[in-house]
């Protein structure tokens, strides 16, 4: 018996409304940016067929086009990066010594460069805890990670180096700024670890471990 008309369609319609049918459907972003060029192709066609009259405003309209464009592209079209918490490296690509570390962080303190400044001093903290063999030399750590591992050797300044990772992940990875208060903050905990003597049974403890 054949279906009436109607019904069979509200039927096909209720059947294509299954969302396994528009699992690959584009987003709507997607389909916004799509309009949008379609809109610039149809205003580009009408600019073949405009009269003489009609060409000045057309071309108005497709410089101003241009200029949205361009500007959308700048503004989206490169990407910052992202980084995730604590993902992130603590030292560049060129080595440097402790004491080039704690130069520089004075330097960027002198000029009131408070960011930086937390940054190299951090970046001393670690390379001379490195140095003294109290930390095994390792590419790619983090600060948090460097300080997890200071804490278990040193464990009377476990949180002065949370504290440091965390002011150094907040001024690199969060968007934040530091002042002076924190950048002496950790200035002082650098001169307090010169001084500290390591916790033997931590210490061995930590250098059995298989660094990751």
């Amino acid at each position: 018996m054949d279906i009436p008309r109607v019904p069979a369609q509200e039927a096909a319609e209720r059947e294509l409304s299954q969302p396994m049918y528009h699992e690959n459907d584009p987003g709507f972003l997607q389909r916004a940016i799509d309009r949008f060029w379609e809109w610039v192709g149809d205003l580009f066609d009408s600019v073949t067929g405009a009269g003489p009259g009609d060409v000045v405003g057309i071309v108005a309209v497709v410089l101003v086009v241009l200029a949205l464009a361009a500007a959308l592209w700048w503004r989206l079209g490169t990407p910052r990066r992202t980084p995730s918490s604590g993902g992130d490296v603590l030292f560049g690509e060129r080595a440097r010594t402790a004491a080039e570390h704690r130069t520089a962080a004075a330097r960027h303190a002198s000029a009131g460069q408070w960011n930086q400044a937390v940054q190299e001093r951090m970046r001393a903290i670690v390379r001379s805890l490195e140095e003294r063999t109290l930390l095994d030399p390792r590419p790619g750590r983090t600060a948090d990670e460097a300080a997890a591992e200071a804490g278990r050797s040193l464990p009377a300044h476990a949180d002065g180096l949370r504290s440091a990772a965390r002011a150094f992940d907040d001024v690199t990875y969060g968007g934040r700024s530091a002042d002076e208060s924190a950048y002496r903050r950790v200035e002082q905990l650098d001169t307090a670890l010169e001084r500290a003597k390591p916790s033997l049974a931590d210490a061995g403890a930590s250098f059995t471990r298989a660094p990751r």
